[in-house]
């Protein structure tokens, strides 16, 4: 509660001073100045003797005293006459007292007051006001502010929020007063905004998708797409806070206040002439400005990129990410390859600047001349192999040997081993080079039916046993099958009881198909033939069985087994 003192105003404290007729100590009264010196200014305060006021309230920021004989000053009574019968007065204590009444009539009637931000303390500012006081932090401004320091010497309008003369505690607000210039200035933005006009704005805070633009009472938002044609990652590479723009509002809705922005839309959009400036064909140069794990994208000119796939920055390289062949910022060129105007896109390609290797493939490497290469890769299908910078050939698993079966590449081959293989076949288009290293020799199945003819005798070693038979290699890499019917005359159940893996016997071929790259063979037949019996006595005496084999019929012929034993390998 404030006393009945605290309520009056300093000229009342006057009026009451000179009613009474006589002077109170710590009464306010007004007096002319009758000398100045050095040490004390003499005033008279129309009572009997002469009061004293010490010069260094007076005093200037040179150090001058600012009075002169005949001013009028307000000054407060300390004591009523000292040893020399003179009056003590108090300007200073004169001014606090008025600047208190000054800050109660404001307070109560909810006016701001002037002030200069003086110096930081903890927790907000100080304030001179005529006597000192407290601005909080969060009181500061509209949002809080990082660095107070700035606002120091500022001269700004406050709102007196609290205040205890006893205590001399002043607190002040500048925030309740942007708060009310804000309202006042939102009602009148309000009704003149609309969608499609340009106005102008202040940046006041920023994001990494856009920015707030106060546009004088209302902020609206710049987003970051909406900021320019060209590709930013930071609003910060294109604005700071408290940058004056001109913005085009794209979209308010006046229920909830909200305002979308836009700059680049001012603007006129790079893409429309992107016909007209580039054509299919063409070689552009320009900037990498952004990469992803598929390509890199160029600036060809402000607002308009192209993208450079990694499969279109080299023929000879194997390219896994556009930083291992380029960097954010090297100047590049490029061929146009495709340009779609309405999704704005643009296809570029580095490699095409040089020739495409393939192109002149089918001249330095006809078919069926040998090549010598590095084995690159090796698949479950088969083996690739460097022919020169950005060609490889494959050899497939079947182009490997005419009479081994491989199961896997890896069984022969290993990285980084040097070899060299037949050009089977070149696809340009599809850039597939096919090669072969088991044609580097003569198919030995192409001389089987010359070598061995039916009829003939030849010695073999056992290297497979199978329920059905055994394979007898004949020479290396040539096997033929002897099925268990023609192991003796007499019926034979288990082959494993008969013979052995590593067994040599003799054998007669009895049939021969070297298209299927099959023989077959027989161990009866050769024991006949050492009793006497020819070749075409056993072919006559067996006609009805080995015919059954050659057409394949029934269970246990030697096409069911050789069919047989293909699976099995397999």
């Amino acid at each position: 509660m404030r006393t009945q003192e605290e309520t009056l105003s300093f000229e009342d404290l006057l009026n009451q001073t000179y009613s009474r007729g006589e002077i109170l100590e710590g009464e306010i009264v007004s007096a002319a100045v009758l000398a100045v010196n050095s040490d004390f200014i003499s005033v008279d305060i129309g009572y009997k003797s002469e009061g004293i006021i010490p010069a260094s309230e007076f005093l200037s920021v040179d150090g001058s005293i600012q009075i002169k004989v005949g001013d009028q000053v307000d000054v407060m009574i300390e004591s009523r006459e000292d040893e020399s019968g003179r009056i003590i007065l108090s300007k200073d204590k004169a001014d606090r007292i008025k600047v208190w009444n000054k800050i109660s009539l404001l307070h109560n009637s909810d006016e701001t007051i002037s002030g200069t931000v003086i110096g930081k303390t903890k927790g907000g500012l100080q304030v001179d006001i005529g006597i000192r006081a407290f601005l909080p932090g969060s009181q500061a401004d509209l949002r809080p502010v990082r660095n107070l320091d700035k606002m120091i010497g500022e001269c700004l309008q406050f709102k007196i929020i609290k205040f205890n003369r006893k205590r001399g505690n002043i607190v002040l607000s500048r925030k309740t007063v942007l708060e009310k210039e804000r309202e006042e200035k939102r009602g009148t933005i309000l009704q003149h905004l609309s969608e499609g006009k340009i106005v102008d704005g202040v940046i006041k805070n920023m994001t990494e998708y856009g920015a707030f633009v106060d546009l004088g009472g209302i902020d609206g938002l710049l987003h970051i797409t909406d900021m320019s044609w060209g590709r930013i990652r930071n609003p910060s590479e294109l604005f700071q806070i408290g940058d004056t723009v001109k913005v085009k509002i794209l979209k308010y809705d006046p229920e909830c206040g909200r305002v979308s922005l836009g700059i680049k839309q001012i603007q006129e959009d790079p893409w429309l002439s992107v016909n007209y400036e580039f054509s299919l064909g063409s070689h552009v140069s320009g900037k990498i400005v952004s990469m992803t794990d598929y390509g890199a994208f160029i600036e060809l000119k402000p607002g308009v990129e192209g993208l450079i796939h990694v499969s279109e920055m080299s023929w000879a390289k194997r390219i896994k990410h556009p930083s291992n062949f380029v960097n954010i910022g090297d100047m590049v060129n490029a061929v146009v390859l495709s340009i779609d105007q309405e999704s704005k896109r643009i296809s570029l390609g580095m490699k095409q600047i040089e020739p495409n290797p393939w192109s002149c493939l089918e001249t330095k490497y006809p078919i069926g001349s040998v090549i010598r290469g590095t084995v690159r890769n090796i698949t479950d299908f088969g083996i690739f192999v460097g022919v020169e910078d950005g060609v490889d050939g494959l050899v497939h698993i079947s182009d490997l040997s005419w009479t081994h079966r491989v199961r896997h590449p890896s069984e022969i081959f290993k990285k980084g081993d040097i070899i060299e293989a037949v050009a089977l076949n070149i696809d340009t288009d599809n850039e597939r080079f096919s090669l072969g290293i088991k044609q580097l020799n003569e198919d030995p199945w192409s001389r089987v039916s010359h070598v061995y003819p039916r009829g003939s005798r030849v010695k073999g070693r056992i290297s497979k046993i199978t329920d059905f038979g055994a394979f007898i290699e004949i020479e290396p890499g040539i096997d033929g099958l002897c099925h268990i019917s023609e192991f003796n005359e007499e019926h034979i159940s288990n082959p494993y009881e008969f013979v052995k893996p590593g067994d040599e016997v003799e054998v007669v071929i009895i049939d021969i198909d070297p298209g299927e790259r099959r023989i077959g063979l027989s161990m009866k037949a050769a024991k006949n033939t050492e009793e006497g019996l020819n070749y075409r006595s056993y072919l006559s005496k067996n006609k009805s069985s080995l015919k059954s084999r050659r057409t394949g019929s029934g269970m246990g012929t030697l096409g069911e087994a050789l069919k047989g034993f293909n699976v099995q390998n397999d």
